[in-house]
């Protein structure tokens, strides 16, 4: 067993919104990195957090009324909340608030500027608040936007201290030279050498313009800066070790994966790196930068409602589902388009058919013909050349983890799945079985548990519980001790019974929703339905009627009582997209309770003390369990729904007609 020490972490995500795809992307893979290097017995801590000091926060919180530091509490749980809730195995959350951090990021500005890479200047230039980052003049869009996010700079003029970035352009270059793999995907790490070779400034490292960070060190006596944000976020990796603090987990140091989205990568390949090197520390192994998600092949935005929630995702389709095909459907460091055809189809396929279905195979031809026991002891003497081949393919997947090419890892570790239906397919134990092969047939199911149990294995970073539930089912746990014996000793399964279950990946046949626009589409499509299918009721009804809608007489029209009433009380109802529950004033004894279908156009405030018209002589209905004594007139086209309302104020219980 091995004890070498791996240490992978995602970036500290930024507390200015919610968690997205992205987020998730990242965190899928740190973990099942995290999970494989437990799973080979080494000595593995998972580091992620949130990032919550810097301009763009203290802006969000103010915006949204809030005191800055609740308002960091309340987005960082969200980020942990939804880790936890995925499962992610994770040893530390960091947050940039917690009080040992900001004493490591101190230590770490008192050291370099010890040794000479920090001094003290003003600085006058563009700066982008989105980013928290200044920019030369050249490198700006038309001479004003942020080359990062599009934004607007403005020209900010301030004292700072400065880190000695220049300095270290030589050995910066050497590092990349000398460590080909130090940033992947390659391609990248080009990216980042042209942009050094370029040329490198002093880099800012202290703000005065706003107070939300972490302050200097007491003895420089310079309240007014804080740190520069990327300074202090940098440093989570080595403080959550205990840098600056007590040291306790520093020889897991170096990192062997920083995972992170290629909009950072300028940061992380050569700022770190630089602080690193003004420290004194070791250089990560490995940095990591993956491209971004769209959906349908278009970028995602709010106001376009195709942002993908990953909780949403995973409610729907399954958590291990989402992770199979986050990581299987897009190369490392190319952009990815998320598209939930695409993910029923892996689903349905890659999983249902090649994987959960050899499962069900192999229990039904073990309880068809052997009672459920499977015996693996004569494999080799039997399929010696399948098991060849499964073994070639499993040969080439060590690496291809560490280098970050996932989805070549789980192609070539599908390859195995294809061996074994094929066999089935090729040998036919239902006519071996009839010729008395018995030993034959046997091992025929032992041949298919082997490559089951290898292919679990080496499968469970990614699906833990599912390959946990399959590996149960072939009679044993999953263990380092256990990949030790399996996967690379090539130990046979000892004898065990299967036993019918359910089936892993039941197969799904329509998209399930998302997000708000798939779910604004198919309701446009079911009331186009439910409104066609009613001009035909319609038309059928009544042979007089004109344009689809039946006539009738005044007298049948005064059957219908029109009241106007106020709005004295309005809530939403709890679980409805689509339901206010109002009590309204019609000048009766007590307020009648309508709930209404209008949630979508009125929020509750905007029906408060407000007057409507309302059908009063309907029968009361149900409606989510809570009775409904009226029926509020509005008017409705492709623009949306409007309230029909009096002209001018009127007496409650005023009738219309």
């Amino acid at each position: 067993m091995s004890c070498h020490k791996s240490y992978i972490t995602t970036p500290i995500y930024y507390v200015n919104d919610v968690a997205h795809i992205g987020h998730a992307y990242t965190t899928i893979i740190a973990d099942t990195l995290a999970r494989y290097a437990r799973l080979i017995g080494e000595d593995t801590f998972f580091l992620t957090g949130t990032d919550e000091h810097g301009q763009k926060i203290e802006e969000a919180a103010k915006s949204r009324g809030k005191e800055t530091q609740a308002y960091a509490d309340e987005i960082s749980k969200t980020f942990r909340d939804l880790w936890d809730e995925f499962d992610i195995s994770y040893d530390k959350f960091i947050r940039t608030t917690d009080e040992d951090h900001k004493k490591g990021v101190q230590k770490a500005f008192t050291v370099m500027y010890d040794n000479g890479d920090i001094y003290k200047d003003t600085y006058s230039g563009h700066y982008c608040i989105s980013c928290e980052t200044f920019f030369p003049e050249t490198q700006l869009v038309d001479g004003e936007f942020c080359p990062d996010c599009g934004k607007p700079t403005s020209i900010v003029e301030e004292e700072s201290y400065f880190f000695k970035l220049s300095a270290y352009e030589d050995r910066l270059l050497a590092w990349y030279k000398e460590n080909p793999e130090c940033i992947l995907p390659k391609s990248k790490r080009n990216e980042v050498i042209r942009f050094v070779e370029g040329g490198l400034n002093d880099l800012s490292i202290t703000r005065t313009s706003f107070d939300w960070g972490v302050k200097l060190p007491e003895k420089f006596n310079d309240p007014k800066h804080v740190m520069y944000v990327w300074l202090d976020a940098l440093m989570n990796y080595v403080t959550a070790l205990g840098y600056g603090t007590d040291d306790a987990k520093m020889d897991y140091w170096p990192a062997r994966v920083h995972l992170i989205g290629k909009d950072i990568l300028r940061f992380h390949a050569i700022y770190w790196p630089a602080f690193l090197m003004s420290l004194g520390l070791p250089l990560p192994k490995h940095i990591g930068a993956h491209g971004w998600w769209t959906r349908n092949g278009e970028k995602m935005s709010k106001s376009k409602g195709n942002v993908v929630n990953p909780k949403e995702v995973a409610d729907a389709y399954g958590l291990e589902n989402f992770r199979y095909f986050m990581l299987r459907e897009v190369p490392f460091g190319g952009d990815g388009d998320f598209s939930q055809r695409a993910l029923m189809d892996r689903i349905n396929s890659d999983l249902g058919n090649d994987l959960g279905n050899l499962l069900n195979r192999l229990i039904g031809m073990s309880g068809k013909y052997f009672e459920g026991r499977v015996e693996c002891d004569n494999v080799a003497k039997y399929y010696q050349s399948e098991l060849d081949e499964v073994e070639a393919s499993l040969e080439k997947l060590n690496p291809f983890i560490f280098e970050l090419q996932l989805h070549r890892y789980l192609e070539e570790l599908w390859r195995p799945l294809t061996v074994a239906n094929r066999a089935i397919d090729k040998y036919q134990p239902w006519t071996m079985i009839k010729e008395g092969k018995t030993e034959e047939t046997m091992a025929l199911n032992g041949l298919i548990a082997t490559i089951l149990a290898k292919v679990s294995l080496m499968l469970h970073a990614v699906m833990p519980k599912t390959t946990t539930t399959i590996c149960n089912a072939l009679g044993f746990e999953v263990t380092p001790e256990n990949f030790e014996k399996i996967v690379k000793n090539g130990e046979i399964l000892t004898p065990f019974i299967t036993q019918k279950r359910e089936p892993l990946f039941p197969r799904i046949e329509e998209e399930l929703l998302v997000d708000e626009r798939a779910e604004a589409l198919k309701k446009e499509k079911e009331e186009a339905e439910a409104k066609k299918k009613a001009q035909k009721e319609a038309k059928k009804a009544n042979k007089n009627s004109t344009e689809g809608v039946a006539l009738i007489g005044i007298d049948q029209f005064f059957q219908t009582s029109l009241k106007v009433g106020t709005v004295v009380k309005a809530e939403e109802v709890p679980k409805s997209k689509k339901l206010l529950l109002l009590q309204v004033d019609l000048g009766e004894d007590e307020p009648r309770q309508i709930v209404a279908g209008i949630k979508e156009w009125y929020s509750a405030e905007d029906m408060l003390d407000t007057q409507v018209c309302v059908v009063a002589n309907l029968k009361p209905a149900k409606l989510m369990g809570m009775v409904s004594e009226g029926m509020l007139l509005a008017a409705k086209d492709k623009d949306g729904l409007c309230m029909v309302r009096p002209e001018k104020p009127k007496t409650n219980g005023t009738p219309i007609g």
